[in-house]
């Protein structure tokens, strides 16, 4: 008797079921984690790129953003992405170095001459296989992402290498920046980034390096008399994810996401690009700063004193990369 009411009981189960219509699947989850604010261009691309999937992939994807480090810093997301805590980043270049050397050609002072160089090389063939460099070790880079052309910010005007001969100057922690500036015989001391305008206005260090829309945006140009217009280096980030979570999309899935991330990416560089001129405006109309144009000449003192950082680091980051993106330029 009990089992023909289990049975019974479970053909009712069965029917209810198949009358309420099939299971919807759950959708497939992207967080992306980035460490700034949502109105700078790296935010604008996060937000734009969660548009895009909602239009293009409806109720199968869907991306949440997690901006100004609401749940990792670009210190510990990459360790976060491998193990599933979070599938999109865009930490700056230099967090890769510990994954691969070969992101150090970023730091190279005065490899690329303006950002429509930095862009040829980057979609070119070396450029995408960078991308790729880390697969092995679990990260998949799927694009570049800029913030701009570092110019450099001093107490006193830089105008020729030897200017800079004895100041101190912020970098980030990289092992190519502190060979920069040590090759103008300048002192370079690795310092956390909120610390540099009390740094700066202390004079606890003269100078530093950075693009026009963080000279801005953090006021170094308020403690800082004289930035000089180098274009010596870059700052850029690479949106990346884990090997596990891209290649357990499905082949349509992953095409139409990498199609969406594209397209927030090129209206991010957009942003990035208005914003490092509307900036460097700002910071004329301020007349806090005076800011100096490199001639020709006084620029090639600059290439020809830091090119030996170059051979320094071409055993890291390989001669045959370095060259290609050097004749980016031409």
């Amino acid at each position: 008797m009990f089992r023909k009411i289990t049975m019974a009981a479970a053909a009712l189960t069965i029917t209810a079921a198949l009358a309420a219509g099939p299971v919807l699947a759950k959708p497939i989850v992207i967080k992306f984690s980035h460490v700034v604010a949502e109105n700078t261009p790296k935010g604008q691309m996060a937000n734009k790129f969660k548009e895009l999937i909602a239009e293009k992939l409806g109720d199968k994807v869907v991306v949440e953003v997690y901006p100004n480090s609401q749940l990792f810093g670009d210190n510990k997301v990459l360790e976060a992405m491998l193990l599933g805590d979070v599938q999109m980043a865009a930490p700056s270049l230099s967090k890769f170095e510990r994954y691969t050397k070969k992101v150090a050609l970023y730091d190279l002072p005065f490899l690329f001459e303006d950002i429509t160089a930095v862009d040829k090389f980057q979609s070119s063939k070396e450029g995408q296989d960078m991308l790729n460099a880390m697969k092995k070790k679990g990260l998949i880079g799927l694009g570049y992402l800029h913030n701009g052309m570092k110019q450099l910010s001093s107490s006193q005007p830089l105008k020729v290498p030897a200017d800079a001969a004895g100041l101190k100057f912020r970098i980030m922690s990289s092992d190519v920046l502190a060979a920069q500036f040590q090759a103008v015989d300048a002192t370079p001391l690795k310092k956390p980034f909120s610390e540099v305008f009390t740094l700066l206005q202390t004079k606890a260090i003269d100078g530093q390096e950075n693009t026009w829309s963080n000279i801005y945006s953090k006021k170094f140009f308020e403690v800082q008399p004289y930035i000089t217009e180098s274009n010596h280096g870059l700052l850029d980030y690479m949106v990346v994810t884990s090997t596990e979570f891209w290649m357990d999309l499905s082949d349509d899935i992953r095409a139409e996401v990498k199609k969406a991330l594209d397209e927030a990416i090129i209206f991010g560089n957009q942003v990035a690009a208005e914003k490092a001129k509307s900036d460097k405006q700002k910071i004329i109309d301020s007349k806090r700063s005076q800011i100096i144009e490199l001639t020709r000449e006084e620029r090639a003192q600059w290439v020809e004193v830091m090119k030996p950082v170059w051979s320094k680091f071409e055993h890291e980051i390989g001669k045959e990369l370095i060259d290609a993106a050097y004749n980016s330029n031409k």
